[in-house]
């Protein structure tokens, strides 16, 4: 989906999205692909949206299109219930490249394993199968060798040193980070079978199904390579989040940033509001990172269980004084609250999000968590002075701070799902879109 896709639409009432029904409007859809670029009608399609208010979703890192369309649907839905007479809402549906994997349902969405085809265990399936060549579309023989390692299991270290060194290639760890792209973590650089079997105790930890073993407290890896292999297809999946974590700042800083200015440049009274879920959070936070100084459109920015580190927005790190987070500040560039909802339950980012995320010489080992690679997601907004902590009853019953960072813990409702990612998607309820409400000053 590149610049070359089909153009940008825009709908006013229920109409259907490549086959799924959207229950609001006026509607557009931004489609951007890896580098950020547009589809051709995005802007046409936006300009076309008559409204006060403009609510701009970005979706996670477990979404295809079909699914990305389900979602602002279901999420969008109590909106125009909930904001005043005068505000006339439009919805904006941000698309970028991500992949689903069909172990990982969505609650509402799907029954747990409902994807998942019964019997393949560390294997991949078909469609998961199928979504890694999408992701990677130039890369078959790699996925064809990663895919038989999965469905064989051998116990060789020889056979895991070459899984390890497929999947970095697959995810590109050896190029050049830029000022976009995450560090490479030690996940990638570290002994492979340290790595699996450090994400087979934490599969474990998380409740996963374990064919080699029981997913109960106290379970531990002994001896045998076979195994690991649950430990090695979670190392396959954290090389798609590895490599979506780059694109979504990409697609925040040069995708979409660029096209909300544009747009506040031409309608100066427009009042945007950013939403963003999972590496969503991190594609619209990014998108400030092209917002002008003087421009004053953007009202409110909500993180829903943001898969970005938890000391983006400080100024100085507790671990490295003399640096700041990578969006150090940017919450100045939001005329309103920059408000992350984190819930406990989120097993994505409170197991795996920092495992995935320590660099090389990290101290700590591999497993057990460290506050240096947390999750906004998983425990809030950390190290910006000032910054409350609130309860989602509070923000309910009392709403937010007119302007800064701010914690809201949504543990109350964000609770559902099953291994490996927890609550993770487990957002679509009328509480988080109150939240949404009442950071921008939208309510009754």
């Amino acid at each position: 989906m590149g610049a070359g896709a089909a153009g940008g639409r825009a709908h006013a009432g229920a109409h259907a999205v490549g086959g799924a029904a959207i229950g609001v409007g006026p509607y557009a859809e931004l489609v951007f692909d890896a580098d950020g670029d547009p589809d051709r009608g995005a802007r046409e399609a936006l300009s076309r949206i008559e409204a006060t208010d403009l609510l701009v979703f970005a979706h996670g890192w477990n979404t295809d299109p079909s699914t990305a369309t389900r979602l602002f649907d279901r999420f969008f839905a109590p909106f125009p219930g909930l904001v005043g007479s005068g505000v006339r809402l439009g919805y904006v549906g941000v698309v970028w490249p991500s992949i689903r994997f069909s172990d990982e349902p969505i609650p509402d969405f799907d029954a747990p394993g409902a994807l998942a085809e019964p019997g393949y265990g560390p294997a991949l399936d078909p469609r998961t199968r199928e979504a890694l060549g999408a992701f990677w579309p130039h890369r078959p023989a790699e996925l064809d060798r990663v895919a038989e390692l999965l469905e064989e299991r051998p116990e060789s270290e020889a056979a895991f040193t070459e899984f390890g060194a497929l999947v970095r290639e697959l995810a590109g760890v050896d190029a050049v980070a830029t000022a976009i792209a995450p560090a490479v973590p030690m996940i990638f650089t570290a002994d492979v079978l340290e790595v699996c079997r450090a994400l087979t105790e934490a599969l474990a930890e998380a409740g996963a199904a374990l064919p080699e073993g029981p997913s109960v407290p106290g379970f531990s890896v002994g001896g045998g390579l076979r195994k690991l292999w649950s430990g090695a297809k979670e190392l396959l999946r954290q090389a798609t989040y590895y490599q979506m974590k780059a694109r979504a700042g990409v697609v925040g800083e040069r995708g979409l940033g660029p096209v909300l200015a544009e747009l506040a440049g031409h309608r100066p009274a427009l009042r945007i509001h950013l939403v963003g879920h999972s590496f969503g959070a991190r594609v619209v936070s990014f998108s400030l990172r092209a917002v002008p100084d003087g421009m004053r459109n953007v009202k409110s920015l909500t993180l829903l269980q943001g898969a970005f580190s938890h000391y983006a927005f400080a100024d100085s790190l507790p671990h490295a004084r003399g640096r700041g987070g990578a969006l150090r500040g940017l919450q100045g560039r939001v005329d309103g609250p920059v408000a992350a909802c984190h819930s406990p339950h989120d097993s994505a980012l409170k197991v795996f999000y920092p495992l995935a995320s320590r660099m090389a010489g990290d101290s700590a080992g591999l497993l057990g968590f460290d506050e240096r690679w947390g999750a906004i997601g998983h425990d809030g907004v950390q190290a910006v002075p000032g910054a409350p902590r609130l309860t989602l009853d509070a923000v309910l019953r009392e709403g937010l701070p007119a302007a800064g960072c701010v914690s809201v813990d949504a543990g109350s409702v964000v609770r559902r799902g099953g291994a490996p990612s927890g609550a993770h998607s487990d957002i679509c309820h009328e509480e988080l879109a109150r939240v949404v409400v009442a950071a921008g000053r939208m309510g009754r």
